[in-house]
């Protein structure tokens, strides 16, 4: 199979659903301040505001798996489309509270099934050689819905004709735009073929492979039947069993080191995080945007180099830099004087970490959770995997704040804890991660032992 049009534009149109993931995330940042301010939020209050949105994503990767079995991975994709809409739209005109924690709930339940669903649908159209590469597009998309965040954030805050009172309403709402762009572009992609087999609709397989340029069609259709065993009812084939034991642990461990890099804690209050160092609001809103632009390059790095040097070297690689820069970020918040502003140092030591952050675990992680499942329970494993990094995602994002806040333990604490993390992470990797890079979903199930 080689890349054409039909698969080109497939990719490109799921991954959107990463752009609207990361965008919905990462854009409650420019907020925190002013509904700290309207609603008279506490810092635990703000954390809970901030995780309202993960929770929704935690149920959405837990409900999600059934449906993409049953209905397909396409229709899902756009009922996930229009909970990102009605959310946006929501949050901009939220009319209390508890209305926008409503909202932002909803657009939490369309990231985490996004989260499952695009890469799961990517990776069962790219052929082998280059799967890494396409699927890392839907993170990719998720770094640059994070930059276009931050600086849709500054443009709403700079913008002459929109009331400082509104600028909160008008971050959220224009999310609504790309979400109703997605919605439309859907209709436009096939369905995927290895459901469409699961589903015993060879003809259609057929006629999609050929779509998506496979060279040989019969071939692909007999190594996908051959995975499945005949058992074409996925829906009944239990993931909880011993021979999956493996790709379990190996998800559910990667996904949870994913947030122990303490990307969330960056990513959801970058601004609050400058401002702790002593920048200004409206610097701290500017700061944001470097550490956006670092993590869309550093992701393109990864997507570039993953095929070719293997999803285990970069996340060691990264872990080690890791490592190093979140040490020094917790250095300069431990030796910071109570007049000192070092906001553009934390700055710099932030755009390191990112930039090793980006090509290792940002891009990696939703690669490999894609690959280490075998077709029978891929959309079962996908859902655990993201269920589990979106659980993990919510108690970051909730006690950061409140930790941060604290004079026991404070920032320095926080950042020193995701460094040492971030050591248990490189040796997880060497020891225990197989490689998949270059071999096909079907190949992979075998060399675990997976029958």
């Amino acid at each position: 199979m080689k890349i054409n049009a039909c698969l080109t534009r497939s990719t490109i149109v799921a991954a959107l659903g990463g752009l609207l993931f990361g965008f919905d995330t990462a854009v409650i940042s420019g907020t925190t301040g002013q509904l700290e301010s309207v609603f008279d939020l506490t810092q635990n209050g703000l954390g809970f505001t901030v995780a309202s949105a993960l929770i929704g994503t935690i149920l959405g990767s837990i409900v999600v798996s059934r449906p993409s079995d049953v209905f397909g991975r396409r229709t899902v994709l756009i009922w996930l489309a229009v909970f990102y809409t009605v959310s946006a739209i929501g949050c901009g005109l939220a009319w209390d509270w508890t209305s926008l924690l409503f909202f932002r709930f909803l657009g939490g339940i369309g990231v985490g099934g996004a989260s499952v669903v695009s890469p799961m649908y990517i990776a069962e159209i790219s052929p082998a050689k280059i799967r890494g590469f396409l699927v890392c597009t839907q993170q990719f998309n998720v770094c640059f819905g994070i930059c276009l965040a931050y600086v849709s954030n500054y443009a709403v805050a700079g913008s002459p004709w929109i009331a400082e009172a509104d600028q909160w309403r008008w971050m959220f709402g224009v999310e609504a735009v790309p979400a109703a762009l997605f919605f439309l572009m859907l209709f436009t992609i096939p369905r995927s073929p290895r459901w469409l087999i699961e589903k015993q609709r060879i003809d259609e397989a057929c006629e999609v492979f050929t779509q998506l340029g496979a060279e040989d069609v019969e071939a692909e259709i007999a190594e996908v039947v051959e995975s499945l065993h005949e058992q074409f009812d996925v829906a009944h084939e239990s993931l909880f069993q011993t021979k999956y034991s493996f790709p379990i642990m190996a998800a559910v461990a990667l996904a949870a080191f994913n947030q122990f890099t303490g990307i969330n804690a960056l990513l959801y209050y970058a601004p609050k995080v400058f401002t702790m160092g002593g920048s200004d609001s409206s610097m701290a809103l500017l700061q944001s945007i470097p550490v956006g632009i670092t993590l869309v390059i550093s992701t393109a790095i990864g997507m570039a180099l993953m095929d070719k040097f293997g999803r285990k070297s970069l996340l060691m690689v990264g872990s080690v830099g890791m490592v190093a820069f979140l040490a020094m970020v917790a250095w300069k918040f431990y030796t910071i004087g109570d007049a000192e502003n070092v906001g553009q140092e934390i700055m710099a030591y932030f755009i390191g970490y990112i930039l090793f952050f980006g090509f290792s675990q940002g891009a990696v992680i939703w690669v490999f959770i894609s690959e280490i499942f075998p077709n029978k329970v891929r959309a079962k494993g996908q859902a655990l995997g993201s269920f589990t990094h979106w659980a993990m995602a919510a108690l970051v994002s909730y006690t950061f704040p409140i930790a941060a806040a604290t004079s026991w333990i404070g920032p320095a604490n926080c950042f020193a804890f995701f460094s040492v993390m971030m050591i248990a992470h490189f040796l997880f990797v060497w020891l225990v991660l197989p490689e998949t890079k270059g071999i096909s979903l079907e190949r992979i199930q075998k060399q675990l032992g997976i029958d």
